[in-house]
């Protein structure tokens, strides 16, 4: 049976090759004046050891599956990260971790994890799903960014609401950098499931509202958030930068925790501080019954 065709690989490779430049690539000038910028197919073949014939039918969209060598020399010829080699993986369907490619059950989050949520007192915590869905946040999280769980549940969505959000736009600092990264690891997640429909939905809504998201998800970036900085300008408590890490279940693989901290001894300390004893609950008042 003739393979399927595979409209997203074509437009991935195409688009890293475009971005390739010869010199990071370990080629010397030619001299030829160069009409595209980035790699041409005959040196991505020549890179990746294949011929050119064979890399310009997968970049036209042709009816053949890579094996995993082949694979594996394409990421070396294009220069892809750890995010690109699992979204070429993906598209190609060639993937075996464990859970990638299940959808469709409920996401729902263990009562152990939200008692650990809750026990952060200092420490803003979100847990994202499939589609950066948020599925659960502790109290401080939901004073430094948003209140996820009074949204209806369709808009309970990290990269819808800092697309569509003006809340979102206001609060970080660094806006437009946190939302191309947003829509990159949008990009990178649909990719592992591309017959999911709400996931389709999703995008789709996001490309009628939001020139910015179809300019970057036109570009076919994709990117792993497993550690940065976001820098807000929060309404309460002014300018702070936030540190986060990411950390991802060993038994579900498509849930993942992100914890937020901040640098000692700074005024992004102090001003984390303060916001928390601003959301803490006030004490309970006990009654005088003498």
């Amino acid at each position: 049976m003739a393979a399927p065709r595979n409209h997203e690989l074509a437009d991935f490779l195409r688009r890293a090759r475009a971005a390739r430049e010869p010199g990071d690539a370990g080629l010397p000038a030619d001299g030829r004046v160069r009409r595209v910028p980035g790699l041409r197919r005959e040196e991505v073949a020549l890179l990746a050891g294949v011929s050119t014939d064979y890399y310009t039918r997968l970049e036209q969209d042709r009816r053949i599956v890579p094996s995993r060598q082949v694979l594996d020399a394409l990421a070396r010829a294009l220069g892809l990260d750890d995010a690109g080699r699992t979204h070429l993986d993906d598209l190609i369907g060639a993937s075996t971790r464990p859970g990638r490619r299940t959808r469709g059950a409920v996401q729902r989050v263990r009562p152990g994890l939200y008692q650990l949520l809750d026990g952060l007192d200092s420490q803003p915590a979100l847990v994202l799903g499939h589609r950066t869905d948020v599925l659960a946040g502790n109290r401080l999280a939901r004073a430094l960014f948003a209140d996820f769980d009074a949204m209806p549940p369709r808009e309970r969505n990290y990269a819808r609401w800092m697309l569509l959000s003006p809340e979102a736009r206001n609060l970080f600092a660094d806006w437009e950098q946190q939302a191309r990264t947003a829509v990159e690891s949008l990009r990178l997640d649909v990719g592992t499931t591309p017959d999911d429909a709400l996931a389709q939905q999703l995008v789709g809504e996001l490309s009628l509202a939001s020139p910015e998201f179809r300019h970057w998800w036109s570009e076919h970036q994709v990117h792993r958030r497993t550690h940065g900085s976001k820098h807000l300008n929060h309404p309460v408590v002014g300018e702070l930068t936030v540190d986060f890490e990411s950390l991802t279940f060993p038994d579900d693989p498509n849930q993942t925790l992100f914890l937020y901290s901040t640098a000692p001894d700074s005024s992004s300390r102090e001003a984390m501080n303060l916001l928390a004893s601003w959301v803490q609950p006030a004490p309970r008042r006990t009654h005088d019954t003498g």
